[in-house]
């Protein structure tokens, strides 16, 4: 006092100075800030840790302000020590600096802190990051319990459109400015960026060929298109060290052709007074077999990842990827859900509603006991607040994946599943093979086609027939009974002993047990049909008649079916087909009673 008899002069010396006073000197001047007798400026506190800011601060007009703030940090799902640290290193040096109540703070004393954050990076080259991102959290703290008015702004990197076409010469690009900004009316923020990627490869490529180029009416097909055409077999991939695949060069050539005949629609006097694209600019594309999908899981691996899902400590995540194998959604899809996404239908049970995605459409998803619980877990253990803006349509939603008062990212979902499916050993998975495994299920289960694209979404059979196409012993036995009925009908000889030795796979696993197919284990043989015709109305029909009766010299045949429906109940349930393990318990316990009664007699 002595030194600076005026308490706020202290701020007028150098930074130097002022961080080179003793302890006893650095107590009494945070005494002073938090009494509000001077105004704690940033260069200085943001050298300085304040850790018992919590002690410093009682019976002051600031001890409410930061319990309150610590208690809104932990009630959106933050832990006690992020929570302390973004009170001690944010919110307490925010208020000794504005010297206001928490009620008074707003986004722009966020984004004065953040400012001084990223000075303090260029000037000492200590990161600002971890700073940064404690204040994007103290924003959703904030924002829930309505102490800033509008929702935290989410900081995207995506370069302007002016940007990107900036790197086409001369007056060009400006035409090709113009219609993106006018496809951003009718098309998705992805798809202008597409277009974008396109046109500027198009524009930089006749600008350069003709600097003189100053607008799309000056277009040539021998000086401009021509030459563009046969460039694009050799130009190469920015996102691969490769050239363009013949399928990306068609679609640049469709999109500088949308781009010049839409002008010419529109009456745009810059059109080019002719057609300068054709059919056949457009290449050919190769039509190989159908791509296959990223593989689903066994039905092993499903158990192993699911087990691991059920264990982990990071529920909200975990209890995504539950939901999604259960009912099949893509990731997109997923944590679009809203809170009131499930509906229970008179007479029709509870669904689940499936907000747009992929292929802009709704739909809905039957729920059983066991996914009804899972979303009930989930909205109990949702981090609760206001709603937030939707991406998609701009309205204010309640999201059912709620984390720290932000959606759950995409981010977070595959890193939980990585993490989930390293411990059970299945190697580097996808959110979307949690998709394929659910559709793969229900095709070895007989669902009907049309069934199949309502659940998954599909506007077009061929989508869905792509994952009827598996490579397993279901699609071979239905092969070969629908060829041995055939041959039977037209007289052909049996030929089996005469096929080629190719070097085929087993995919039957060596034991009719084992195959993939719907079996029943008959007293004098078996029977096995493929899922989709599903179990035989006549299979066992005679064990569990009332009139049914043996004698004793049967028992070994008996207990021979007795033990092998026993493998098939255990082989049905492994693959997680319900409705079979009942039917072959059904017939171990038949059994039981008609050798019981055997014996008895």
């Amino acid at each position: 006092m002595a030194r600076w008899p005026d308490p706020s002069h202290w701020s007028q010396e150098p930074l130097e100075r002022r961080l080179a006073e003793n302890s006893g000197t650095r107590a009494f001047l945070l005494y002073l800030m938090v009494t509000k007798r001077i105004r704690g400026d940033y260069p200085y506190l943001l050298e300085r840790k304040l850790t018992n800011i919590f002690v410093e601060v009682l019976g002051t007009d600031f001890e409410d302000d930061l319990v309150f703030f610590s208690a809104q940090a932990r009630k959106v799902g933050f832990s006690d020590r992020v929570s302390s640290a973004m009170a001690t290193s944010v919110m307490a040096k925010i208020l000794l600096h504005t010297q206001q109540s928490l009620a008074r703070i707003s986004s722009e004393d966020l984004d004065e802190f953040e400012t001084c954050c990223r000075d303090r990076e260029a000037v000492t080259g200590v990161s600002a990051r971890p700073l940064l991102v404690l204040c994007s959290s103290v924003r959703q703290v904030l924002f829930h319990p309505q102490l800033l008015a509008g929702p935290p702004h989410v900081r995207t990197q995506r370069v302007p459109l002016k940007d990107r076409v900036g790197a086409v010469h001369g007056p060009f690009a400006q035409f090709l400015l113009q219609y993106l900004e006018r496809k951003e009316v009718t098309c998705t923020r992805k798809t202008v960026s597409s277009l974008a990627t396109r046109l500027v490869h198009f524009g930089l490529f006749v600008t350069t060929v003709d600097p003189s180029l100053a607008s799309p009416a000056q277009l040539t097909r021998c000086t401009h298109i021509e030459p563009y055409l046969v460039s694009l077999p050799r130009s190469p991939n920015t996102k691969s060290s490769g050239i363009l695949s013949v399928a990306e060069q068609a679609r640049r050539i469709r999109a500088a052709e949308n781009f010049l005949r839409e002008i010419t629609e529109w009456g745009w006097p810059e059109a080019p007074p002719r057609q300068l694209f054709f059919r056949s600019d457009i290449p050919r594309l190769p039509r190989p077999l159908p791509r296959p999908l990223p593989r689903h899981l066994p039905p092993d691996a499903d158990r192993l990842l699911s087990k691991e899902l059920m264990a982990s400590e990071y529920r909200l995540a975990a209890d995504a990827l539950l939901l999604q194998r259960a009912c099949g959604l893509r990731i997109g899809e997923l944590l679009d859900l809203e809170l009131d996404c499930v509906h229970e239908l008179p007479e029709a049970g509870t669904w689940l509603k499936i907000p747009l995605g992929k292929m802009k459409t709704e739909r809905m998803v039957p729920l059983d006991l066991d996914t009804l619980a899972l979303v009930d877990r989930i909205i109990a253990t949702r981090s609760q607040g206001q709603p937030l803006i939707h991406p998609r349509t701009g309205k204010p939603a309640q999201f059912l994946f709620m984390h720290h008062g932000r959606r759950l990212g995409e981010s977070a979902v595959r890193v939980e599943l990585n993490r989930a499916a390293a411990a059970a050993g299945l190697g580097n998975l996808t959110p979307h093979q949690l998709r394929h495994t659910y559709a793969t299920a229900l095709i070895n289960a007989g669902v009907t086609l049309q069934s199949l694209m309502a659940l998954l979404g599909h506007v077009s059979a061929e989508m869905s027939l792509r994952y009827a196409s598996l490579f397993d012993s279901t699609v071979r036995t239905e092969y070969e009974r629908a060829l041995d009925l055939a041959k039977s009908r037209i007289g052909l000889p049996e030929l089996s002993e005469h096929r080629s030795l190719l070097p085929l796979s087993d995919v039957s696993s060596g034991s009719w047990q084992e195959t993939a197919t719907i079996k029943s284990r008959l007293a004098g043989g078996h029977c096995l049909r493929s899922p989709a015709q599903q179990a035989c109305q006549y299979a066992n029909i005679c064990e569990h008649c009332p009139s049914f009766r043996t004698e004793d010299t049967n028992l070994p045949v008996l207990e021979a079916q007795r033990k092998d429906a026993m493998i098939l109940a255990q082989d049905a349930r492994r693959r997680g087909w319900d409705s079979e393990v009942q039917r072959h318990e059904a017939l171990v316990a038949q059994l039981d009673l008609i050798i019981e009664r055997t014996r008895t007699a």
